[in-house]
């Protein structure tokens, strides 16, 4: 029946194609702003495939549909796409073409290649542009089908829009304006146009709720040497943000087509739409390179940091909170993958300055914690029992920080080989988190020193170490990764980042143990980490036997660090509790 019914809407699109004379039509998980998380007004390809991840492009043609995506979602996609006629795409599988290659295989000449340009990437766009050209094949970047198709769309509501305080932020609005303007003048650029969601909050200090886990307001942002426009809805704003510095949003167009043709404009490619590159067409001297905020915003000032502890004490009181829940009661009271994930969320309520999870909460029992990025739904629901692995990836938006951790909790009696591989998975986490680096390293260096433990047992996983973490802002962000892709951004001071190794074992188990980590500067003038997340890690799941003493003595620290921490603020019987399953090995 599922399949039925996502036939039936891939139909619908294929007959507006015809009427539109297109022959392929690509459909990303985007919205105007690049975003990795999007109002459900933008949840197109999710309409149409009926595949709910967060990262997957769908190209169809009049015959066919396919659906690209990555490791993380190979499983969940098999699932969802299972009888809908839509063929799976592994990205980074061999054999299997990325879009772009599959386009210039299949596309014949004078055929049309469509898409709605504002959704489209101007890396990606000017890729489709050379495939079509080469191909002698008609490029349409400005035709939108949704509301033709998604007759129920939801619609595009604004939210309010907040100031954050000094004492979360740092820096102020105008601080940081003037570092941003000074970087422009050394580049030589006249005007700096932002897209990201994210920078746009940061740099303004203030914060929304248009997007679900991430506290931030759709606009844009237009910045010269001595002046900035935003487009953004004047009545969400602060009832004391200068009036005369804001358009309507949809007035970014007018704005690009009005810049002067010898103007030095940077827009960020891998941000910026190919719909606003078109709008731009007078334009010939363009930086396409990341904006500085970028990186500014990646760097946590020392207010960013301490805020972010506090958000992190809040965290590590909740979720151990949570974890002696589930130990103590598995077996005694009915307990599934969705009450455990409510469980935790109403913790996390219970701590002063919460607001929202930082993204949905995966809670896998046993063959679905191999699901690299399961949610559990009221079809999927697994009942707990008092045996096996629980795999929760979670995390919050706090006023003063955002979180993000994995514990792998053990419900009862484990095989030796889920303990072989908890401890592996452990290995892998403290060889990240206790590295020491020189200046210039980067995190495709550092993936391959958290991977070796595990690819000397003949195990890896398919997806990133670790990725950036905003301040109350997005979850995932750069410019740093820790990956074996990676790319050339060195890890700095400041940089606050996940480690999250993991083992997945599909139709058995998966296992993922997540902290936030600090880069610092060492007393011997080295980088490494501090870890931010206060949780212990399943002492029932280790072989502590396979353990080095260097990898006991970082676990032990750990672990007193935690129990002093949080002690205080803990239930009694959770402070018992923790001191009590908490032994030095």
């Amino acid at each position: 029946m599922k399949g039925e019914i996502l036939k039936k809407e891939i139909i619908k699109l294929q007959k507006q194609m015809k009427i539109h004379h297109i022959d392929w039509y690509i459909i990303p998980t985007t919205d105007y702003h690049g975003s990795e998380y999007v109002h459900p007004h933008f949840r197109f390809r999710e309409f149409l495939s009926g595949f709910t991840g967060s990262a997957g492009t769908l190209l169809v043609n009049l015959d066919a549909a396919y659906l690209w995506t990555d490791g993380r979602y190979f499983l969940q996609a098999e699932a969802e796409l299972f009888g809908s006629e839509i063929t799976l795409m592994k990205t980074g599988e061999p054999d299997v073409p990325g879009l772009s290659q599959f386009l210039k295989n299949h596309i014949s000449e004078n055929q049309t290649l469509g898409f709605d340009g504002r959704l489209i990437s101007i890396e990606l766009g000017q890729k489709l542009e050379k495939i079509c050209s080469e191909l002698n094949a008609n490029l349409v970047w400005n035709i939108g089908l949704a509301d033709e198709v998604w007759k129920e769309r939801p619609k595009l509501i604004p939210s309010p829009i907040y100031r954050l305080p000094p004492e979360v932020t740092g820096h102020s609005f105008q601080e940081k304006l003037t570092k941003l303007q000074q970087k422009m003048i050394s580049c030589k650029t006249d005007v700096i146009i932002l897209t990201a969601l994210e920078e746009i909050a940061w740099l303004f200090n203030m914060r929304g709720s248009d997007i679900e886990h991430t506290p931030v307001f759709y606009s844009f942002v237009a910045i010269t040497r001595t002046d900035y426009t935003l487009f953004a809805p004047k009545d969400m704003l602060p009832e004391d943000f200068p009036k005369n510095r804001v358009c309507r949003y949809s007035d970014i167009n007018v704005y690009l087509s009005n810049i002067d043709s010898d103007m030095r404009v940077w827009l960020c490619k891998s941000q910026g739409s190919y719909w606003m590159l078109k709008h731009l067409c007078k334009t010939s001297k363009l930086n396409f390179n990341q904006t500085p905020i970028a990186l500014m915003k990646a760097i946590k000032n020392n207010v960013e940091i301490k805020a972010t502890k506090n958000a992190h004490l809040k965290d590590g009181i909740a979720v151990t909170t949570f974890i002696h829940w589930v130990k103590n009661n598995i077996g005694k009271v009915p307990m599934s993958e969705l009450s455990a994930s409510d469980f935790l969320k109403n913790c996390r309520k219970k701590q002063a300055g919460y607001k929202e999870p930082s993204f949905t909460t995966i809670s896998g029992y046993n063959s679905n914690g191999a699901i690299i990025h399961y949610t559990p739904t009221v079809s999927s629901n697994a009942t707990l029992e008092s045996k096996g692995f629980l795999l929760v990836d979670s995390g919050g938006q706090y006023s003063d920080g955002t979180t993000d951790i994995t514990r792998t909790i053990a419900l009862g009696p484990l095989t030796p080989k889920m303990k072989e591989y908890y401890t592996a998975v452990l290995k892998a986490h403290i060889a990240l988190a206790s590295a020491e680096f020189s200046e210039g390293t980067t995190g495709a260096d550092l993936d391959a020193v958290t991977r070796k433990p595990l690819t000397d047992l003949g195990l890896n996983y398919n997806h990133g170490t670790g990725h950036g973490v905003g301040h109350m802002l997005s979850v995932h962000e750069g410019p740093q990764n820790i990956s074996p892709r990676g790319n050339s951004q060195q890890m700095l001071p400041g940089m606050i980042t996940s480690n999250e190794p993991g083992v997945y074992i599909p139709g058995e188990f998966g296992i993922r143990l997540e902290n936030e980590i600090l880069c610092v500067k060492k007393n011997n003038g080295k980088l490494g980490f501090e870890t931010l997340t206060l949780c212990s890690f399943d002492l029932d799941a280790i072989i502590t036997d396979q353990l080095t003493h260097a990898e006991k003595e970082w676990l032990n620290s750990y672990h007193e660090n935690i129990v002093s921490k949080l002690s205080p603020y803990l239930d009694k019987k959770v402070a018992s509790w923790l001191k009590a399953t908490i032994r030095k090995i």
